[in-house]
């Protein structure tokens, strides 16, 4: 028997929304990442991206267990000395809402070419309304 191997010309990509009011960030994050990776799909290949595209709305509207919202800290650096900056999940959510989810489906992704290439086709807006209507997504429930 012949294990089968999906090839970048036959593999057939969907489009997906997700609505995220309501839900915990850190599951619908991996629920996010499995469908950007293509997990779930019977012609699965792990060194292909045969994932799907996926739209987030509603980004604003997560929801954190815990105390997360004051403890949880996003930090950036720009290589020059003192330029740290530290950011908590609370003030990222009033600012940019999307780089919450973006942020956390990232980090669930591979590292390399190949998850760079995965991320691109993730979408996620803080409102209901996005501008992909002329790809005809389908809803997805998490």
């Amino acid at each position: 028997m012949n294990s089968y191997v999906a090839k970048a010309s036959t593999i057939e990509r969907k489009w997906f929304v997700v609505d995220a009011e309501g839900k915990t960030l850190g599951r619908l994050a991996t629920e996010v990442a499995s469908i950007l990776r293509g997990k779930k799909k019977p012609t699965y290949t792990p060194f292909l991206d045969c994932g799907d595209y996926v739209i987030v709305v509603n980004a604003s509207k997560i929801k954190v267990t815990g105390r997360k919202l004051d403890q949880k800290v996003y930090r950036t650096h720009s290589r020059y000395v003192g330029s740290l900056k530290e950011t908590t999940l609370r003030e990222m959510k009033q600012k940019k809402p999307e780089k919450v989810i973006e942020h956390a489906v990232k980090g669930m992704l591979p590292k390399g070419p190949l998850g760079r290439q995965m991320y691109k086709k993730l979408f996620v807006y803080a409102g209901p309304e996005h501008k992909h209507q002329a790809q005809k997504p389908e809803e997805l429930s998490i």
